[in-house]
């Protein structure tokens, strides 16, 4: 790509945001919820979220991918990267909900499935589903003469009539995954498809109908926030599920023999698997890209930024034999492509079509084992990196946390993201410790003797959910060699380990400059500080969870460890449900907000 063509890609993909200091906060919609909503938090509420950025100073409201997601509710394992989760539409909204009927219906569901506990009971999705086809039998007659209802069906053709043939399928085979179905229908036999789709047209434009009010009412809430001068940033997932209508309508386009994740490193001793097939790209690139221009043609309707999820696995992804037994996790992965020196050039490359093909301002999650080719290919192409306060650290020379003003300019500046603790979580349970797993394979390789090790090194009293303190007595990597009955030049990997972590937690309190005794636990005016080490940061944008911004208004109780979005390469009803002890009505109207507001100004991210 010429420079000159390059320089008037980016001038485009930065018009909506301006290359200003921003503030902004992550919320999964299914932790929110307002008086209004049936069980989850809905599209209505990104107004309510939108009025409460506007009152904070906030000007980029993130969410989480919002695509249609399957048995594990994980956001990045969705059945589309096209449909959107009908769990979100309000039924408020809907047309007709204000008759007698379906407002006594509306209601009875409400008092089933309340809002406000400390997880999403996810039975309120087929409940839900079960409802909104009651209210589609009265509306099926107006739906279909709508001209707004047929315009959109004609517009999203390319995937949408895949998409709901592959639902109606998917209930016809009682929910089993494509790949298990009759062999006409996993092959997509033509002739088969069409006498089934003739046989099941109210169940297939059910489906059409869905997505249908989904885009309708995500498509006002962007209206919404746009009148409140508010972003909606979203979230591409790098992957897509195995059992999904993208999968199902374009084998093709994915390595079905693989499974995607991440190699092992000091935070995961034995890697991620997590079970999404990788892509085919010379197969997607044979097609001219279609489906990733697609997709983002979609994305637009609903957002002025993207977050391109995992964007080292455009250059190269962690690929897994699709049969190796899933106890190995990520263990006996390779890259693809293998060849290193492609690289460069297979990312650049792609990213190039997505930036072509988009005025969304994109950001990218490059985090973990990146290759040069990737941060130096996204700031080539003005894309703002992660830089996560725990992590942004001296990590060859002195192990101490960089100074805000040596953050990334191209960067999102935060405390925490969606997959790890929230901050106080880690300032409690992770900072100056290591990975418990990790230290026990490793030892395991070399002959040491783990639970006497364990015993001389590490603090068990500070140690808890599997991460090891280092005892203040282990003052140096010679400290260390002896306790281990090894040379130095035998561990390297056990010194590198120490380095990083012992007294990280000290280093910290330091650098947050508060004075006296270090707390071991978290309380709002550290959390506070905290959060003025990233806001403060020349970060272009700074976009905190919402979790970590409520830590400050000490509405949660309890471990903070257990206020966790996601652990990584689980799956748990814990996992994708957390759910904010407090309303979006009353913390609309809650005192943080003032605050928070205070501390946009005094770091200059209001807008």
């Amino acid at each position: 790509m010429a420079k000159v063509e390059q320089d008037d890609m980016l001038k485009n993909n930065w018009k909506a945001a301006g290359r200003k200091r921003r503030g902004g906060v992550l919320v999964p919609l299914f932790s929110v919820y307002s008086g209004k909503s049936a069980g989850i938090g809905d599209f209505r509420d990104l107004r309510i979220l939108s009025d409460w950025c506007e009152k904070t100073g906030l000007s980029i409201l993130q969410l989480l991918p919002m695509n249609e997601v399957g048995p594990t509710f994980c956001p990045y394992d969705a059945i589309s990267s096209f449909a959107l989760e009908p769990m979100y539409i309000s039924l408020d909204d809907l047309p007709g909900a204000a008759g007698r009927s379906a407002r006594a219906k509306i209601d009875k569901l409400k008092k089933k499935f309340p809002t406000g506990r400390r997880h999403v009971n996810y039975g309120i999705k087929d409940a839900k589903l079960a409802l909104l086809r009651q209210i589609y039998s009265t509306e099926t007659l107006s739906a279909r003469d709508s001209k707004d209802f047929n315009t959109f069906v004609s517009a999203n053709s390319c995937w949408l009539d895949d998409f709901a043939l592959f639902k109606t399928l998917k209930a016809y085979h009682e929910g089993r995954p494509w790949y298990e179905w009759a062999d006409p229908y996993k092959t997509r036999d033509a002739a088969r498809l069409e006498a089934f789709m003739e046989d099941n047209r109210e169940k297939i434009g059910f489906e059409k109908w869905l997505q249908w009010i989904a885009f309708s009412q995500f498509g006002s809430a962007k209206k919404y926030a746009a009148s409140k001068k508010i972003l909606i940033c979203g979230d591409l997932p790098i992957l897509t599920s195995r059992d999904s209508a993208d999968v199902w309508a374009h084998t093709g386009f994915f390595k079905l023999e693989f499974a995607a994740g991440a190699p092992p490193d000091m935070y995961c001793a034995k890697g991620q698997r997590w079970g999404m097939p990788t892509y085919n790209w010379d197969c997607i690139a044979g097609d001219g890209y279609g489906y990733v221009k697609e997709r983002l043609k979609y994305a637009e309707n609903f957002y002025n930024m993207i977050r391109v999820d995992h964007v080292v696995g455009l250059f190269r992804i962690w690929s897994i034999p699709y049969n190796d037994p899933a106890q190995n996790e990520g263990l006996n992965g390779s890259f693809d492509p293998a060849d290193e020196n492609r690289w460069w050039d297979h990312g650049r490359g792609i990213l190039s079509i997505m930036l072509e093909n988009t005025s969304m301002l994109f950001t990218a999650e490059d985090l973990g084992m990146i290759p040069r080719a990737c941060p130096e290919t996204l700031n080539d192409f003005g894309i703002p990196g992660n830089d996560v306060q725990r992590w942004v650290k001296d990590w060859s020379g002195t192990h101490d946390f960089i100074r805000p003003e040596d953050y990334r300019q191209f960067s999102v500046a935060m405390l925490s993201t969606h997959d790890t603790t929230n901050w106080p979580a880690w300032w409690e349970n992770e900072a100056g410790t290591v990975d418990e797993a990790l230290f026990i394979r490793r030892t395991q390789g070399r002959g040491i003797d783990y639970e006497s090790a364990k015993k001389k090194l590490f603090d068990l009293r500070l140690s808890r959910h599997g991460r090891l303190r280092w005892r203040k007595s282990v003052v140096s990597a010679d400290v260390l060699a002896k306790i281990l009955g090894k040379d130095k030049s035998e561990i390297g990997d056990f010194i590198d380990m120490y380095e990083n972590t012992y007294g990280e937690k000290e280093r910290l309190w330091k650098y947050l400059g508060l004075g006296g005794a270090m707390r071991e636990r978290s309380d709002k005016q550290i959390v506070e500080r905290a959060l003025n080490i990233t806001l403060g940061s020349r970060s272009i944008f700074c976009i905190e969870l919402l979790m970590d911004y409520l830590y400050m208004a000490e509405v949660f109780v309890g471990d903070p460890y257990q206020a966790r979005i996601n652990k990584p390469g689980t799956v748990s009803e814990d996992n994708w449900s957390l759910v904010i002890p407090i309303s979006l009505d009353d913390l609309l109207d809650h005192k943080i907000g003032g605050r928070i507001k205070g501390m946009m100004s005094a770091s200059g991210r209001t807008v």
